[in-house]
């Protein structure tokens, strides 16, 4: 099995017993020609993607970096890769290009071998990389109280270069909502989400997704935006590191260099601190990153002062005077939070507890505690099951 361990041959009084110790290890181990690996008191087998990125990674060879034989040069976009050297221009950090042709420009991003395309070429500057290989897409739905909820949703496809360009685009024209403040005689427009933090979320997903897997995914809401790719983390990086300084260790490194010397990410893993920092500088809640069916999701949440729908706002602020007027007449000492539950029910009278979390800004414990001191001042109540049923603002309905 390709494994080192240590036998130990013991004696206590007459007896001779023997100890083996086995070491662990971070890389799969074979047996009868299958791999597999430890993940707590569960082998995994490794089988589809997984094991074939091992396999490429023992032969000193990543998915991205190897070539695509049935490519030639007729299917690189030479726009694509004149946007690509104009980006590059500002951090300085991509080799002169200047009087270069397609294929040598290439061959400086270390693209080809000989007259060859790799795998990178077509990802970052395919006329149609989904000819080579499916789902080189960003699909975006836009979704209402739940994930169930979806309302309309386009899928666009490309390159990586055409995709960091268009996603942001589709987003603020087709499915973000602006929030508009006035201030004197100026009428001011409020970006929901820093934009940097989107475009450092997609760019994360781009480079660091399983090319050969699902496509990406985000998911908007009235109050937060999420971003999933496939692709598990490396062995040995855990979530917790992704919210500290930690080492870059990019899933495509060929793909990760070029976008290094286009200027659109560092390569010292500062991605997901960009996204934290960011947030944090709009006075946003922490980002939720977190590993989910496969992949890694990253969702960013809009900073609602007022604890209410973005998209519904004017029935919601009614619903908050409402409230008001229930808590003052009726009920002392209710915390910000447990007010923001109760506006949260009375519009979305089926919403989760893991939504109430999201749009909160707190833990589900934290709900659940909030809950149940609603519930004992007579103020709220379960109707139904926990799928079928709802809530009730009990006293706010007998108004």
């Amino acid at each position: 099995m390709g494994l080192l361990c240590e036998v130990v041959l013991h004696k206590q009084e007459e007896i001779h017993f023997i100890e083996i110790k086995v070491p662990a290890y971070s890389v799969p181990v074979s047996l009868r020609c299958r791999y597999y690996m430890r993940s707590g008191a569960t082998n995994l087998e490794l089988t589809g993607i997984e094991l074939n990125e091992f396999l490429l990674k023992k032969a000193g060879k990543s998915w991205d970096d190897v070539i695509e034989e049935n490519a030639s040069l007729e299917d690189i976009d030479v726009a694509s890769i004149s946007k690509f050297t104009n980006d590059s221009k500002e951090k300085g950090r991509m080799p002169d290009t200047s009087g270069l042709s397609t294929i040598q420009i290439l061959d400086k991003l270390h693209l080809t071998i000989g007259d060859k395309l790799k795998r990178a070429a077509l990802i970052l500057f395919g006329k149609d990389p989904s000819r080579f290989f499916p789902n080189i897409q960003v699909k975006i739905g836009r979704f209402g109280i739940d994930a169930s909820d979806l309302k309309f949703h386009e899928i666009i496809e490309g390159n990586l270069v055409y995709l960091l360009n268009e996603v942001p685009i589709q987003l603020t024209y087709k499915f973000l909502t602006r929030p508009i403040k006035f201030e004197g005689l100026q009428r001011e427009e409020k970006d929901l989400y820093p934009s940097q933090a989107i475009r450092e979320m997609l760019l994360n997903a781009l480079v660091h997704r399983t090319y050969t897997g699902a496509p990406i995914q985000m998911r908007v809401f009235d109050n937060q935006l999420s971003i999933w790719n496939e692709g598990n983390l490396p062995n040995g990086l855990s979530i917790e590191d992704l919210k500290k300084d930690h080492n870059s260790r990019p899933r495509n490194p060929i793909i990760a260099n070029a976008c290094f010397l286009a200027g659109y990410i560092d390569a010292w893993g500062r991605g997901t601190l960009k996204i934290l920092n960011t947030c944090a500088e709009f006075d946003l809640p922490e980002p939720s990153i977190i590993e989910k069916n496969g992949g890694i999701e990253v969702t960013v949440f809009a900073n609602n002062e007022d604890g209410q729908i973005i998209s519904d706002a004017s029935h919601t602020g009614l619903v908050k005077e409402l409230v008001k007027e229930l808590v003052k007449g009726l009920v002392k000492d209710l915390t910000s939070n447990q007010m923001k539950l109760l506006e949260l029910i009375e519009t979305h009278p089926n919403v989760t507890k893991e939504e109430m979390a999201k749009h909160i800004g707190i833990s589900t414990t934290a709900i659940d505690n909030n809950i149940n001191k609603l519930k004992a001042k007579g103020l709220l109540e379960r109707v139904g099951g926990r799928k079928d049923g709802y809530w009730k603002i009990v006293k706010l309905a007998h108004q």
